[in-house]
């Protein structure tokens, strides 16, 4: 099995998603020169409307809001795709790895699993967080640490399924070892199931951090989506919510939205079930 790149991308909805996270994967890169200020710097009057120096107004102290948007761009994606990747390796490694050497190691990582699946991840993060009072890359850590069962158990289920397979029993007849059968014969044929849990946990990343820097669990110097919200809502009777509130809250929901449009481009291209029915894919993408 293998990914193909470029009938996800071509999907009316993948591409869609895909060009929604390039915008905000561009913004993020450049926030340092697309920004007009630093996003900690106290540049105007307190609730100055949106103008041509501030194009998106300012705070309650004076802050470039616009500043403030484009650097939390690279907290979210940075815990996002930091969180993904750290959680599919390690459900790589515990779930491929265990399957394939089987009897103890398997019925121990099946446990392990069981186990963690109980654990509610919001509450596990928020009381991790709370203690840790996190950066950007702890709290990705923290977060992969709750996420990495769902790559885990779905890789377990490949790997049970590939090496009962006549290829890889023939292969290990003539004495290929588990790293070489796991790396040339198991690893590319889970690629694709890999990719669906980076798309979806990267999604639930950059969820889970607006809302733990919503409620107020997050590094206090890290600009947030999530933080802005929060300080927003307590001037909902000004109008600064307009330019405030609304901004920071329209880029967590096209962030989430984009990912979610990929992964379901990238289930509609790999799933044969769905590709016989295009009329369920043209539905989506209008």
């Amino acid at each position: 099995m293998h990914i193909r790149y470029k009938a996800t991308i071509t999907n009316g909805a993948g591409r869609r998603g895909f060009f929604v996270l390039c915008f905000w994967g561009a913004a993020a890169l450049a926030a340092p020169w697309l920004a007009p200020h630093a996003p900690d710097a106290y540049v105007g009057k307190a609730f100055s409307s949106p103008s041509l120096q501030h194009w998106f107004g300012t705070n309650d102290v004076g802050q470039d809001i616009l500043s403030q948007l484009l650097f939390s761009a690279r907290t979210s994606l940075i815990v996002a795709l930091s969180a993904a990747g750290l959680a599919n390796a390690a459900g790589l490694v515990i779930g491929g790895g265990c399957a394939l050497l089987g009897d103890r190691a398997d019925r121990t990582a099946a446990r392990l699993i069981d186990i963690w699946l109980v654990i509610p991840p919001i509450l596990g993060a928020m009381l991790a967080a709370a203690y840790l009072r996190p950066s950007p890359v702890l709290l990705a850590v923290i977060l992969a640490a709750f996420f990495w069962t769902n790559s885990a158990r779905l890789v377990r289920a490949q790997t049970l399924a590939l090496k009962e397979s006549d290829k890889i029993a023939a292969v290990r007849a003539i004495g290929a070892g588990p790293v070489y059968v796991f790396r040339r014969h198991i690893l590319p044929e889970v690629w694709p199931v890999l990719w669906a849990t980076i798309i979806h946990d990267a999604r639930r990343a950059v969820f889970m951090e607006a809302g733990l820097a919503f409620l107020g669990i997050c590094d206090p110097t890290a600009p947030s989506w999530g933080r802005m919200i929060q300080q927003a809502l307590a001037f909902t009777y000004l109008d600064a919510w307009r330019w405030w509130l609304v901004p920071a809250g329209l880029a967590v929901s096209t962030v989430v939205v984009a990912f979610s449009l990929v992964g379901y481009a990238l289930e509609t291209v790999q799933n044969p079930r769905l590709a016989a029915h295009p009329e369920v894919s043209d539905a989506a993408d209008r």
